[in-house]
C-alpha cells in the first residue's frame, strides 16, 4: 500500500501574517481603514506564501490537508477588554500577568466576580510551567478578517480541494474565554465544562491515520510549538513519522529562543525538521 501523508497547517491566519499593505481589506464607506493584521508575526507572509507553492507543487500526491484556526472574542482572559490596572486604566497589549500580581491588585479583571475563576486559572496555568499569561492584542476575532487564511495558501487549499476531490479538515480552536488555547490539541488549562478545551482524541487519531504528517504555520513560538509537543505527547506516533517545514514558520518577535528550542528539541527526539523545497512527495 502506498505510503499517505497529511499536512497540518496550524493557524495561517490573516492577522498573524506581516502582509503588505496592499493585501488589507479596503475601508468599508463611512468606517475607519483597517490596520491590517492584529498580530504580525516576522515573516509569516513570505512563509505562507512558500507552504502555498509546496501544496500546489504536491497536490496530486498530498492525501489530507488539517487547518487550525485560532478563534477568538474580544471578551478573553488574554485580550485588553478583560483587564484594568490597580488605578482603572487600561492594559497594554504584550503585558504579562502572574497571579501575584492579581492577588496584590496591580491588575484585576473588569468583572469583579471573574476574580476568584480567574486566579484558579492562573494558580493552574503557573502550575503546568510552560506559559505565564500574556495579553496579546484582539486577534483572530471570529467573524473577521484577520481570523480568515492567508489568501495564497486558501487558493492552494481550493486548487488541491479540485485535484483530489475532498475537503480540507477545519479544526476551531481558542472559543473559551477562559483558557488560552495555543495548541491545537488542548487548552493550557481545560475546562472541565467545556469539552472543546480538552485533549482532542478526534484530532491525534486522524493524525495518527497517516503514515507522514507535515507540519506548518504560526507561530513558531506558541501555537506551532504547543500543538507539536502535545502530538509527540498523546499521539502514539513515532517521531520520524512528523515532518516540520521550518521555512514555512516563524516566531513571535522576542520569542525567537522559542522557535529555535522548538526545532531542536524535535531533531533530538527524531522528528525530521527541513525545508519546503527539500521535502518533496
Amino acid at each position: 500500500m502506498a505510503s499517505t501523508t497529511q499536512l497540518l497547517v496550524i493557524d495561517p491566519q490573516n492577522d498573524f501574517c506581516d502582509l503588505p499593505a496592499t493585501w488589507w481589506p479596503a475601508a468599508l464607506p463611512g468606517r475607519p481603514a483597517t490596520t491590517g493584521p492584529a498580530l504580525p508575526v516576522a515573516g509569516a507572509h513570505a512563509d505562507m506564501q512558500r507552504l502555498a507553492g509546496w501544496i500546489d507543487r504536491h497536490a496530486a500526491r498530498l492525501d489530507g490537508i488539517t487547518i487550525t484556526l485560532d478563534s477568538h472574542q474580544a471578551y478573553d482572559v488574554a485580550h485588553p477588554a478583560f483587564w484594568q490596572q490597580r488605578d482603572g486604566s487600561a492594559v497594554a497589549p504584550f503585558t504579562p500577568i502572574t497571579a501575584a500580581q492579581v492577588r496584590s491588585g496591580d491588575f484585576t479583571p473588569h468583572d469583579a466576580a471573574a476574580l476568584p475563576r480567574v486566579l484558579r486559572y492562573l494558580d493552574a496555568l503557573e502550575a503546568e510551567g510552560r506559559y505565564t499569561l500574556m495579553v496579546w492584542p484582539l486577534h483572530c476575532e471570529i467573524g473577521s478578517w484577520g481570523h480568515g487564511v492567508h489568501a495564497d495558501v486558501l487558493q492552494a487549499c481550493r486548487h488541491w480541494q479540485a485535484v483530489q476531490q475532498r475537503a480540507v479538515h477545519h479544526v476551531f480552536k481558542g472559543m473559551n474565554p477562559w483558557s488560552e488555547h495555543y495548541s491545537a490539541i488542548r487548552a493550557e488549562v481545560p475546562d472541565p465544562q467545556d469539552p472543546g478545551t480538552s485533549l482532542n482524541r478526534t484530532l491525534l487519531t486522524h493524525l495518527a491515520a497517516f503514515d507522514t504528517v507535515v507540519i506548518a504555520g504560526e507561530a513558531s513560538s506558541h501555537c506551532v510549538r504547543a500543538t507539536v509537543e502535545h502530538i509527540v505527547q498523546h499521539s502514539g506516533m513515532a517521531p520520524d513519522r512528523l515532518v516540520l517545514l521550518t521555512d514555512c514558520m516563524s516566531p513571535v518577535t522576542g520569542f525567537e529562543a522559542a522557535h529555535d528550542g522548538l526545532v531542536q528539541q524535535m531533531r533530538d527526539l527524531g522528528v525530521r525538521c527541513t525545508s519546503s523545497t527539500a521535502f518533496g512527495l
